[in-house]
């Protein structure tokens, strides 16, 4: 039998493909990675517009609090210390996020310490203080009350996942930020920031010693392209790999209408949350924020959510009961599978954050070859 020509194929050259290329090349491995789109880098993509570096497929702001996750991440960029503060805007009313008492203050007038805030969340959680919740309706209203649910939750996330709250599993807020603090850092996390230059140069880095192919369908030729290496890093749909099998796993899909502006700032924030049901898109990004930048110009991306289908681009897996049961014929599958890993995002129908990823890869790595 003749050597194949590659240690190791990687399909997808975002996060989870991009660590997978780097160790193994860096443990003499020759690796080749296969990229649908046009560019590295998958989600994580950042395009220069008007000197602003552009977070093409939604903002991606780097937190964790696993110290060796950001020594490893910090190997290939320097990060430039931005914290994330958004806001969310409810018809012509304005408020902080997370949910904190620069919120409760605003909602309601007559609350001014974390004691009397308390007091009325608890007020208004009502019949749900107690009760299991059965829905994320009951969940948020339960974590927050009933007017910060009504105007800062619902809306949004009926928009974001295009069911209504009562029909979503309670567990997709379960980690919800809620503070009586004056503390508008929307994570908990201890280490933050933007990678300076964006995350392109990163992903750039650890594919470096690696042959990547653009504009590659590896499902056009899947034996094809098995063949090419002694073992295989899948980090796509797991149902598309299987040619849907058992029908197509659902995904909520995002839409990005991006805008050059000739104004200097169009919103001074990073992100403004739009949180009534009646405004299409759910967020504003305005990019320069992400880097401090002073450019003349500025680019806004409006997010509009949409229901998925076959050929659009995945973003978050609904991981309801009926979609676990379908994902579980599949990852028996996959795992009968010789020769192929299925890691990341797709690969493992998870919503993971960028350090899951990377602590992901890592780790499979570390399993595979030490």
């Amino acid at each position: 039998m003749s050597k194949k020509q590659y240690d190791y194929l990687i399909v997808g050259s975002g996060l989870y493909g991009a660590v997978c290329a780097h160790e193994l090349t860096a443990r003499g491995k020759k690796c080749l990675v296969l990229e649908k789109r046009a560019h590295i880098g998958g989600s994580v993509y950042t395009e220069e517009i008007e000197g602003i570096r552009v977070h093409k497929y939604g903002a991606h702001i780097f937190h964790t609090s696993d110290p060796s996750v950001w020594e490893y991440v910090n190997r290939f960029a320097k990060f430039n210390g931005f914290v994330n503060m958004p806001l969310a805007r409810y018809h012509d009313e304005q408020y902080h996020l997370p949910f904190n008492m620069h919120t409760f203050t605003a909602l309601w007038k007559d609350v001014k310490t974390p004691a009397e805030a308390e007091a009325r969340i608890a007020e208004e959680r009502g019949k749900y203080a107690f009760a299991e919740p059965k829905n994320l309706e009951e969940q948020a209203i339960r974590l927050v009350g009933k007017t910060v649910y009504e105007k800062l939750v619902k809306g949004y996330t009926e928009k974001q996942w295009g069911r209504p709250c009562s029909e979503l599993p309670a567990f997709i807020i379960r980690r919800l930020p809620v503070r009586f603090t004056f503390d508008n850092n929307y994570f908990n996390d201890v280490y933050q920031g933007i990678p300076e230059g964006g995350y392109t140069p990163i992903v750039e880095k650890m594919l470096a010693g690696a042959d990547v192919r653009l504009n590659c369908d590896f499902l056009r030729d899947k034996e094809g392209y098995l063949a090419l290496a002694d073992r295989t890093i899948y980090t796509g749909p797991v149902d598309a790999y299987f040619g849907y099998a058992f029908g197509a796993l659902q995904y909520r899909s995002l839409r990005f209408e991006t805008e050059v502006l000739d104004t200097l700032d169009f919103q001074g924030n990073a992100v403004v949350n739009y949180t009534a049901a009646e405004v299409p898109y759910t967020r504003i990004i305005e990019h320069k924020h992400f880097e401090f930048g002073t450019q003349p110009k500025t680019v806004i991306s409006r997010e509009y959510p949409s229901e998925w289908k076959v050929g659009d681009d995945p973003y978050y897996p609904v991981n309801d009961e009926k979609n676990t049961a379908l994902y579980e014929k599949y990852r028996e599958l996959a795992e009968r599978e010789k020769g192929v890993h299925f890691g990341g995002r797709l690969g493992m129908y998870r919503y993971f954050d960028m350090d899951d990823v990377i602590a992901s890869a890592l780790a499979f790595i570390e399993k595979e070859i030490g």
